[in-house]
């Protein structure tokens, strides 16, 4: 059974997606998480659960990870913290999971990033939104660039709706809502499917079972 590190497990897709690991009959989930009082839900599932904050130094990564076979960032600032934080979250804590990774012979790398960070998108943005796009465009590149078997999703609108396991996937599609449940569909498709592998797509809300969309990528 293949191990899965979920950064940000206590987040909105972060939960979302260790329950649904934990109902696999071929991975489990280990969570990673900032603070010891963030650990109740995971034991109630069953879920190994580790102690990192995104803004320490890598070595700390490197024991967070040692046992695990793939790792999904799904961690984020949120949308009510400063540049700095987005900073070292979104872009210095993901970099530094990415060289955890490589320190720790760990090949799989799921990313979640936002719906388009091309360098036209980053010029599109207003004053206040362009700095977390050019954030996620460089944390996009970054693992573009490593040896990791990656896959980058790049999710529409996220709301909480409940999920309808209907997607609409490619590299370019039209923007659009998309549940946080769906997206956290989308990712355990992705890690069981190599295929995506060295793929990057956007998701939306759509007509095709995520099984199907996430197979046509």
């Amino acid at each position: 059974m293949k191990k899965v590190l979920v950064v940000g497990a206590n987040g909105q897709i972060g939960k979302r997606l260790v329950t649904l690991i934990q109902k696999s009959s071929h991975l489990e989930a280990k969570a990673m998480i900032r603070n010891r009082e963030q650990a109740t839900f995971f034991k109630n599932l069953g879920v190994q659960t580790v102690v990192a904050d995104l803004e320490e130094g890598v070595d700390t990564f490197v024991k967070a990870v040692a046992d695990v076979d793939a790792i999904v960032f799904t961690a984020g600032s949120g949308g009510h913290t400063g540049k700095d934080k987005t900073i070292m979250v979104d872009l210095d804590g993901a970099v530094k999971t990415m060289e955890a990774a490589k320190s720790a012979n760990i090949r799989r790398f799921v990313l979640i990033s936002s719906f388009d960070t091309t360098r036209e998108s980053i010029l599109d943005a207003n004053s206040s939104f362009a700095p977390y796009v050019a954030v996620k465009h460089y944390a996009d590149e970054w693992l573009k660039g490593t040896d990791l078997d990656y896959t980058i999703i790049h999710p529409g609108v996220l709301t909480n709706d409940e999920g309808t396991g209907q997607v609409n996937v490619g590299s370019k599609v039209e923007r659009g809502e998309v549940p946080r449940e769906d997206i956290a569909r989308v990712i355990l498709a992705s890690l069981e499917n190599d295929k995506t592998i060295g793929k990057e797509f956007q998701v939306v809300g759509g007509t095709k079972s995520v099984k199907d969309a996430v197979d046509s990528v």
